[in-house]
């Protein structure tokens, strides 16, 4: 969205997908939709991402094996969303897509009718922090019939809500999140794993394999619009404008997790290395971080690597939006920033591009018209602490994702939006 790169395939690159593979099963194609909130006048994106990093940073912190704690939805603004048909006659529900959380439920908003089996499994989840103050839900699962992306499934156990907090705007989440992050959620057997949306379809033979191929395309206006699709089973090819290279994603077994590795064990995670300029001064060493689909922005943890982009581009914090702010001369002296993936291959943005658009300034809260802002912010918290990096829309907007189960991977390619100027 915010983000445009070009895409440097080194030779180090041992894991290249560069046109379809024959499949078992055609790939489940759902059309997503991004929307905004401007119940209040402005999008409070900073605030939102504020208590998902917060959520995060406290998950890290505790290291928690026997409760799941995904991240925090309180004060949503903005969010990509599919739409789920239930029952028969079918009730459509709006749900958050979500990579930091793997259960799929519904009922916050649009009320469930009764046309499924009830099977007694309790499941309650507290998003964020799990102190009672964030967002959370508590409900049961019930068998139903489910179509999503024109594919109707019969025996799914989705689960429904009979208390939420805080979703307001939305029906429930699709969790596409890796499957330990189901731990805690069943009060009568908190410490069991159960399958997750894209588990259960390739178990139920709906999709060959554990892939989820997301893709985002900038949004140049305001409202509600189709705006991407994710895919189960396969990536869709005809989105990628080249090879879909992949990097090893740091999931781990809970039997060799530990405190340090925690978040980027759980969640969809990488490791990355940053630079800034010509000289391509360190802004992260290499170490790991995660993908978020929750996120506007991309987050790196604070410390004198930082603290050098700040000073080779003479950037300063706004106290107003939260975010860094440059003049216009310091825009036109911006050079490029490296992202450099694993030990595969590098993102290298061009000099004028890692900025919030200007454009869509007014969905800020206390950003000026004209103002330039950077689209990098702090996780203030201290590199080696476990979590050094959250990727978030501003950057998947401009590569397809994919995400790999069955192979441990995680997969990016450019796509026809990813030099586009749209913003």
């Amino acid at each position: 969205m915010f983000i445009t790169a070009s895409l440097l395939i080194l030779l180090l690159a041992s894991s290249i997908t560069g046109s379809p593979v024959e499949v078992r099963n055609p790939p489940i194609i759902i059309p997503l939709t991004r929307r905004l909130n401007f119940s209040n006048g402005t999008v409070d994106l900073v605030q939102h991402d504020r208590a998902r990093v917060a959520a995060f940073r406290d998950y890290n912190t505790h290291g928690r094996r026997a409760e799941s704690i995904p991240m925090s939805f309180k004060g949503l603004d903005e969010y990509y969303s599919v739409a789920l048909d239930v029952g028969s006659p079918p009730t459509t529900y709006d749900l958050v897509v979500d990579t930091g959380s793997a259960v799929t439920w519904i009922g916050a908003r649009t009320p469930y009718h009764e046309t499924g089996v009830n099977t007694g499994r309790h499941v309650e989840v507290a998003y964020g922090d799990g102190k009672g103050s964030d967002t959370s839900f508590s409900g049961t699962f019930f068998v139903n019939t489910v179509t999503l992306g024109g594919l109707t499934i019969s025996n799914y156990e989705l689960a429904v809500a009979s208390t939420s907090k805080n979703l307001k705007l939305h029906d429930g989440v699709l969790g596409i999140g890796p499957r330990d992050l189901t731990v805690g959620t069943l009060t009568n057997d908190p410490p069991a794993t159960y399958l997750t949306f894209t588990d259960w379809l390739v178990t139920a033979g709906a999709i060959g394999r554990n892939i989820v191929g997301i893709f985002f395309r900038p949004l140049t206006g305001d409202g509600d619009t189709n705006v991407g699709e994710l895919v189960f089973g396969e990536p869709d090819y005809t989105k990628c404008t080249s090879n879909i290279v992949y990097t090893q994603a740091t999931l781990a077994p809970r039997s060799i997790q530990t405190l340090s590795n925690h978040v980027v064990s759980v969640y969809w995670g990488i490791d990355q290395r940053i630079t800034y300029g010509n000289t391509d001064i360190n802004i992260l060493l290499r170490t790991a971080g995660i993908i978020d689909t929750g996120n506007d922005f991309i987050y790196i943890a604070s410390g004198v690597y930082l603290q050098c982009l700040w000073a080779a581009t003479g950037a300063t914090f706004d106290e107003q939006t939260g975010l860094l702010r440059i003049t216009l001369r310091q825009y036109s002296a911006l050079q490029d920033l490296k992202f450099h993936i694993g030990n595969v291959w590098s993102l290298q943005s061009r000099p004028q591009r890692p900025i919030w658009p200007y454009s869509h300034n007014h969905i800020i809260p206390g950003a000026e018209k004209d103002g330039i802002y950077f689209i990098i912010k702090s996780l203030t918290t201290r590199t080696g602490a476990g979590l050094d990096f959250i990727v978030g829309y501003t950057f998947m907007q401009r590569f397809y994702t994919v995400l790999d189960r069955d192979n441990r991977e995680v997969g990016f390619a450019t796509t026809s939006f990813t030099y586009a100027i749209t913003n």
